[in-house]
């Protein structure tokens, strides 16, 4: 190895190994820009893989979003099948009421056989009206004997009375209904006031 101007020379087989540095003011700036090219691109695909993992995270809470929302409609739209025929169902209810007192009325006079077929005519009407409405889902609100229950009773009339305990219903006088647990009409009652309960 010859000296010249200070420094070593160095044979190297290109092909194989490439010279150790010689001291650190020389590699420095080599070494700061091939690390910046990594730096930056790293930090470029880091970045895009943030954005990427916020763009999906978006992507599945939209995708919840719209699932739960869809969900909500499909339920709303059960429920609103299932109740539409309670106003329908109130137009009966007065039929049904008819029906009953055409019952009452028509049993004091048996004495007829026409008489007879008539009840007996609209006996078989109001089973088969009663049978239809339950099996839509109306049933009758039992009243008579039953404590007086504000949610499902209406008073019309406190009697004074021993028969029956104070505040249990005396009479009915229109049938109460509901409709798949939702209270149709409250059923109009006679309470029994008695003092000594």
């Amino acid at each position: 190895m010859a000296k010249g101007n200070g420094k070593t020379e160095v044979n190297l087989d290109l092909d194989r190994e490439l010279p150790a540095a010689e001291d650190e003011e020389e590699t420095g700036p080599i070494s700061i820009t091939g690390n910046s090219a990594d730096e930056s691109g790293a930090s470029e695909t880091e970045r895009l893989k943030a954005e990427r993992d916020a763009l999906l995270d978006r992507l599945a809470r939209l995708q919840a979003e719209f699932d739960n929302a869809r969900k909500r409609a499909v339920r709303e739209q059960q429920e609103f099948r299932e109740y539409a025929a309670a106003d329908v169902i109130k137009n009966f209810l007065p039929i049904l009421d008819s029906f009953e007192r055409a019952l009452k009325a028509g049993g004091d006079s048996n004495s007829n056989s026409n008489s007879n077929e008539f009840r007996n005519g609209i006996e078989l009407i109001y089973r088969q009206f009663q049978d239809a409405l339950q099996k839509i889902g109306v049933q009758p609100i039992v009243s008579v004997g039953q404590p007086f229950d504000p949610r499902v009773h209406e008073a019309v009339e406190m009697v004074d009375t021993t028969e029956v305990p104070d505040h249990h219903v005396l009479d009915e006088l229109q049938r109460g209904y509901k409709y798949k647990e939702r209270l149709l009409r409250p059923a109009m009652v006679r309470v029994a006031r008695n003092a000594r309960g």
